[in-house]
């Protein structure tokens, strides 16, 4: 499944101010709630379960929390770029600046899995990283993680 049927434009956020992880999550659960007309808490539920399981800070400045949904249709997928750093309890204890969300359907199963991997291959190339961190226009970002022409983004 290709990054562009999970991210929309959208659903990129180049500037995000959050102070904690606790915050980020709220904010990102807020976006998430308002883009697919589900209930906040529930995401923000979902999303910290899944961090007492350990931190999906998974270094190089980089977090991908995720989690399943019931009612959910498709995988949906928010990408932040925060506008400082913040600790993240990340397996390396280095703070995070780029977050990708992902929420599937309770179903999902493999195709859950294939996408975390997905995402966090296309995060841990340090060019890709490096480019989505000097650029805050969301057309560009959305390009650079879907292999997409920035026209084609918008």
């Amino acid at each position: 499944m290709p990054l562009n049927d999970i991210l929309t434009t959208a659903s990129v956020f180049p500037a995000l101010r959050v102070g904690s992880k606790k915050q980020a999550l709220q904010e990102l659960s807020a976006r998430a709630a308002e883009l697919l007309k589900r209930d906040e808490r529930e995401i923000f539920e979902t999303l910290n379960q899944r961090e007492r399981l350990g931190s999906t800070g998974v270094g190089n400045g980089i977090a991908i929390p995720h989690g399943k949904l019931a009612k959910m249709d498709r995988l949906f997928g928010i990408f932040a770029r925060l506008d400082r750093p913040i600790d993240f309890e990340a397996l390396d204890g280095e703070p995070v600046d780029l977050i990708f969300l992902l929420l599937a359907p309770e179903a999902a199963g493999a195709d859950h899995l294939k996408a975390l991997a997905r995402i966090a291959r296309l995060l841990r190339d340090h060019e890709v990283a490096n480019k989505l961190r000097m650029t805050r226009d969301p057309s560009v970002i959305h390009a650079i993680l879907t292999g997409t022409a920035a026209s084609d983004a918008a």
